[in-house]
């Protein structure tokens, strides 16, 4: 169980304690804290705070957060698009609406589970149970290259490359519109959304430095086909950059239309070259996933 002890400074006071404690260093989701809220897990002075309470001076808050009961993750032999593989690690082209690891609502059918069944008990542990092996995510709905790494002297070797930004990584996307400039680079820190807390988004007081690189390949007048290149790895970095100057990504209805007129299950990007070097060898290592199928199509309709 974790316990969290707060006293309010005067300044504090007058704000919603759900607001008070998501602001305070815990990591803690204000969806969550209501749920603590809820389950009278908070208390101020000897009394279960309710919701809408507003915190005053001097209030002493009291968070007591159960330890969370980890599912069983099973094996499933699903099968792998390996595109290398050796004692300490596995390079996976992985396919559109397979999501990386396990959480709320998907304890099956994850690239986890299909790791497991191929590797055995050969996974690093450092991400835990649910994450064995993973030093990287992309989206479920997003394809390509993805790491996986088999032990742990691995798996900390390759977290500082991704760490100190000297993993190579190009992605290759299609945006609405037409880009002006043939190349460029958009900077800005990213973080949650402050009212939508599914999205990211460009967050100057919360969000953490991000930085993507941009070249255009291929000009369609109502949309453009680009490489993408990243420096830092935030969660949908490439999606909230690029709907911030206005060119979202084609297929995705989170962060552009919600209208989908070439019928995409997802955003068109696709993790399609990593490179690093290898933990164990010393030596340079670079990998290429070719573009899906459905990615090769969309190119063939836009050029037509």
């Amino acid at each position: 169980m974790e316990i969290y002890d707060y006293t309010v400074e005067k300044e504090e006071s007058g704000i919603r304690i759900d607001r008070y404690l998501a602001e305070k260093d815990s990591g803690l989701s204000r969806s969550f804290i209501q749920k603590l809220l809820k389950d009278g897990q908070i208390t101020v002075g000897d009394k279960a705070a309710k919701s809408n309470y507003k915190v005053r001076e001097n209030d002493r808050i009291h968070l007591e957060i159960p330890d969370s009961s980890e599912p069983d993750i099973v094996p499933e032999d699903i099968p792998l698009d390996i595109l290398y593989e050796d004692e300490d690690l596995l390079i996976v082209n992985k396919p559109k609406g397979m999501v990386v690891h396990p959480a709320a609502g998907h304890y099956q059918g994850t690239l986890v589970n299909a790791v497991m069944a191929h590797c055995g008990d050969s996974l690093s542990g450092i991400n835990g149970v649910m994450r064995p092996g993973i030093v990287h995510r992309i989206d479920k709905d997003t394809t390509g290259a993805l790491l996986v790494c088999k032990n742990d002297t691995a798996h900390r070797d390759l977290a500082e490359q991704l760490k100190c930004h000297s993993i190579r990584r190009r992605y290759r996307a299609v945006v609405q519109g037409n880009l002006k400039e043939d190349e460029g680079t958009i900077e800005g820190p990213i973080g949650r959304h402050p009212t939508d807390r599914k999205k990211m988004a460009i967050n100057y007081k919360n969000g953490k430095d991000a930085v993507t690189h941009y070249k255009v390949l291929e000009r369609f007048g109502q949309a453009t086909y680009v490489e993408c290149r990243l420096e830092t790895g935030r969660t949908h970095q490439i999606r909230v950059h690029m709907a911030s100057i206005g060119h979202p990504l084609l297929g995705d209805t989170v962060y552009g239309s919600s209208k989908n007129p070439y019928h995409l299950e997802g955003q068109a990007l696709h993790a399609m070259i990593l490179g690093f070097v290898h933990p164990r060898t010393c030596e340079y290592m670079e990998f290429t996933a070719p573009l899906p199928e459905y990615f090769v199509k969309l190119l063939s309709k836009l050029r037509k």
